[in-house]
């Protein structure tokens, strides 16, 4: 469980655990018969890391292909917009326009997102930081010039960034599945039928709707 994504895992001050990701998680426990562990983590990456630790069997997480080397990824359930904020004062208005020399962009390590823009930047560069928390602390500090972040988190990080607003457009759609290490080949073949089976009852459109999630989409077979 990845408390850095609070679309999918959010952990109220009692500790409890809620959210998209655990409405899955026990469903697929139900469907199995078996009991349900939750081992939190506190970053994407984290999780990611510890796949040959033996430590967890599934885990939720962004369909990246520089994970795809060591995770074997179930079909994606659904789909985030991912792109930047600037400061009010930028010259920048899309975001198509954020990979040029100079410019430097906040963006947690070994987030989806930031794995992908370490693949596709070709002139911008980007400071990492630990998580979405600390890239705000980064950006208000004005130490760099765009913000990356998934849209719904940036739209609600807008009340505490007053003088900064949200480009048009994404850099990217970040894709979420069932995620388990490579090499189980049975888990693989019902994590493909249970995703679908998922989609095609609209188990994931309700449990996004129960939660009263915006910006994140359920996607249909």
């Amino acid at each position: 469980m990845n408390l850095g994504n609070t679309l999918f895992t959010r952990q109220d001050d009692a500790g409890h655990l809620q959210g998209v990701s655990v409405d899955l998680m026990h469903e697929l426990a139900n469907r199995l018969g078996v009991p349900l562990e939750l081992v939190v983590y506190d970053e994407p990456g984290q999780v990611a890391d510890a796949s040959s630790s033996g430590t967890w069997d599934v885990a939720i997480l962004a369909i990246e292909k520089s994970r795809a080397q060591t995770l074997s990824f179930s079909p994606a359930m659904t789909e985030i917009e991912a792109g930047y904020i600037v400061p009010h004062n930028s010259a920048l208005q899309h975001a198509d326009q954020v990979d040029a020399k100079g410019v430097t962009i906040a963006a947690p390590l070994k987030a989806g997102y930031e794995l992908y823009l370490s693949g596709s930047l070709k002139n911008a560069s980007i400071v990492r930081t630990q998580n979405f928390a600390h890239s705000l602390e980064v950006f208000s500090e004005h130490a760099v010039c765009v913000l990356a972040g998934l849209k719904p988190n940036l739209m609600e990080s807008l009340n505490k960034l007053p003088d900064s607003r949200l480009l048009s457009g994404n850099f990217m759609t970040v894709n979420h599945g069932f995620a388990i290490p490579r090499g189980r080949a049975a888990a693989d073949e019902f994590l493909q039928n249970f995703v679908k089976d998922l989609l095609a009852s609209g188990f994931v459109a309700r449990s996004i709707d129960k939660h009263h999630i915006q910006g994140l989409t359920a996607l249909s077979l």
